[in-house]
Formats: C-alpha cells, sequence, structure tokens
C-alpha cells in the first residue's frame, strides 16, 4: 500500500497515474462486456442493435465528459466534448471507406463485428503512439502546432475538392503488398483470421491468411490514414494528452458501434464530407488567429463545430431523400 499510492499518485503526461488507470479500465469493461457478454458468438447485428449498443457506448462517453468538467474544470470538459465532436465527425467519413472494404472482400454481415471488435485494440494502441508523438513535439516545439494548422486548412481544402472520390481498393499498395508476401485463401474460412491448409504448390500443411484477416489489416490502415487529420485537428483544441486520447478513443468506440447502422444509410450523407472539410479549415485557421485575435473561446469552436456538421447532415438528408442505397451499404 506504501508504494502503490505514490505510484497513484505519479504523474504521466500531466495526470495522475489513477486517472489514466480509471479510463483504461472503463474502456476494457466495456470492451470486455462487448465481446464476452453481448457478442459472444457471431450474429448479424440489425439496425436497432446498432443502436443501443452505440448509445451505451455514447452515454458513458457523455457520463465521462461531465466527471472530466466536474473534476478538472470547465475548460477541460469543453475541450472534451469539442474533440469527442470532432473526432466522432471526421470519423464518419471512415465508415464509408470501411464498408468498401466489406464489400470487396465479400464480408458477411455477421462477421463485421468480428473485424471491427479486434480493429478497436489497434486504434487504442496505434492512437496512443501518434497522440504521445504529438504531445511530446508540441510540448518540445511550439511552432509545431503551426503546421498543423496548414495541415489542416490544406487537408480541409483537399477534402471539399475531391469528395466525391471513391477510394480504389482493388489496387491499394498495402492490399497488393499482402497478397505478394502472404498464403491467402481463395474464400472465408467461416470467422477465422487464419487457418492451416495444404499448400496447392508444395502439398504441405501451411498457414494461410484469409480475406476476413485482410479485411482487418486494412481497417486498421484507414484508421491510420484518418488518424493523419483527426489527431492534429484535437490538437489543435486542446493540446492536454488526456483530454486528446479520452475523447479520441470514447468517439471511435462509440462509431464503430454504429457502423451497422450508418452502413445501411451511407448514401444520405453525400454533402457530409464538404460540411467536415469546413470544419478542418475553421480548426486549422484557428492555430494563426490566436495571434491576431486571441483565443477563440471552446464555446465558439464547439458551436461552430456542430453548426456545420448539423448543416451539412441536414444538407444531405434534404438532397438524398429519394436516393436509393448504394451498393457499398
Amino acid at each position: 500500500m506504501d508504494t502503490l499510492l505514490p505510484f497513484l499518485s505519479s504523474e504521466f503526461l500531466g495526470k495522475p497515474a489513477w486517472i489514466w488507470l480509471t479510463f483504461v479500465g472503463i474502456v476494457v469493461a466495456l470492451l470486455a462486456f462487448d465481446l464476452g457478454v453481448l457478442h459472444k458468438d457471431d450474429h448479424e447485428i440489425g439496425v436497432q442493435e446498432s443502436l443501443l449498443l452505440s448509445g451505451g457506448y455514447i452515454s458513458v462517453a457523455l457520463m465521462f465528459g461531465a466527471w472530466i468538467w466536474w473534476y478538472l474544470g470547465a475548460q477541460s470538459g469543453m475541450d472534451y466534448f469539442t474533440g469527442f465532436m470532432i473526432e466522432k465527425s471526421l470519423s464518419m467519413d471512415n465508415v464509408f471507406v470501411i464498408a468498401l472494404i466489406f464489400t470487396f472482400f465479400a464480408i458477411p454481415r455477421q462477421y463485421q463485428h468480428r473485424v471491427l471488435f479486434w480493429g478497436i485494440l489497434g486504434v487504442i494502441v496505434l492512437r496512443a503512439i501518434m497522440i504521445a508523438l504529438g504531445a511530446t513535439l508540441v510540448s518540445q516545439f511550439s511552432w509545431v502546432l503551426y503546421v498543423f494548422g496548414a495541415f489542416l486548412v490544406f487537408t480541409g481544402i483537399k477534402m471539399w475538392v475531391i469528395a466525391d472520390h471513391v477510394p480504389d481498393i482493388a489496387n491499394n499498395a498495402l492490399l497488393k503488398f499482402l497478397k505478394r508476401h502472404m498464403r491467402v485463401t481463395e474464400g472465408l474460412r467461416g470467422n477465422a483470421f487464419w487457418v492451416r491448409e495444404t499448400d496447392p504448390k508444395t502439398g504441405k500443411l501451411e498457414r494461410f491468411a484469409t480475406p476476413l484477416f485482410l479485411a482487418l489489416v486494412l481497417v486498421e490502415f484507414v484508421d491510420l490514414i484518418f488518424a493523419v487529420d483527426s489527431v492534429p485537428a484535437i490538437f489543435a483544441i486542446t493540446t492536454d494528452p488526456f483530454i486528446v486520447y479520452t475523447s479520441n478513443i470514447f468517439a471511435i468506440l462509440g462509431l464503430r458501434a454504429l457502423y451497422f447502422a450508418l452502413s445501411a444509410m451511407i448514401h444520405r450523407f453525400k454533402y457530409l464530407k464538404y460540411a467536415l472539410a469546413l470544419v478542418l479549415v475553421f480548426i486549422g485557421s484557428k492555430i494563426f488567429l490566436v495571434g491576431i485575435i486571441g483565443k477563440i473561446p471552446a464555446v465558439i469552436s464547439l458551436s461552430v463545430t456542430f453548426g456545420l456538421i448539423a448543416g451539412g447532415v441536414l444538407v444531405s438528408m434534404w438532397k438524398t431523400r429519394d436516393q436509393a442505397p448504394t451498393s457499398a451499404s
């Protein structure tokens, strides 16, 4: 006990260790309940179950944000909710690409949750590394924030210009590399990522990856690509690694749970990318405006972000009200 208390009180990235352990404990409990109780057997997740599961994740995220507001102050609480909304919104684009990946590999809906669940574990680790690296750079070199700002403005403009671009999964460089350097089965083998089968070329028993594993790798790769946008975006709101990381992870957890509801209506969010592009430009511009008009209050950042996203959703719903679902959905 004498050695435990100093450890729990010791600081890690600006916050006491017990706060980080509390967050990790909540995430582990959520994932254990998700896999061990709700989805211990593969089954097709319907829209209603997806909405209920997402609602549960969002409720926990909101309660955690309320606790941050109470314990760390209103500024930290507002930064958390702003970061949560930004990550949630930017990840919407992620849903479209994940749907394309599942369609390309013909992954049945009953196995999609398995890919998304194990993908979450990779996200938790990858985001931790990226955010720790970003926090270190910002603390050592303050000018890095201006690099983030310029990158966000550039990315926002690029997103606006290529909003209608559809990724070509078949010609993805990573997928081609994996197929050249791994044995891959012709079709799925149930919910297995790896199987041992006889290699028709050698006649020997060899280990094969399945298309389910390739889908998992591409989903992880897609999240890494999108993190290049979303992590700098939240650092533009706050440089507190705890707020950045917790808002990121809670937003991703809830969105992956909501995937099965969103994937059925992707075609209804056609114009959301334009709103997300404006959000990135706004957040990136904030960094340069600090030296001119001072720091923009978090409530204004949250309001502008919410207004742009809500406008994008409403315009999309109105413009696509008569459109049929796309093949990706």
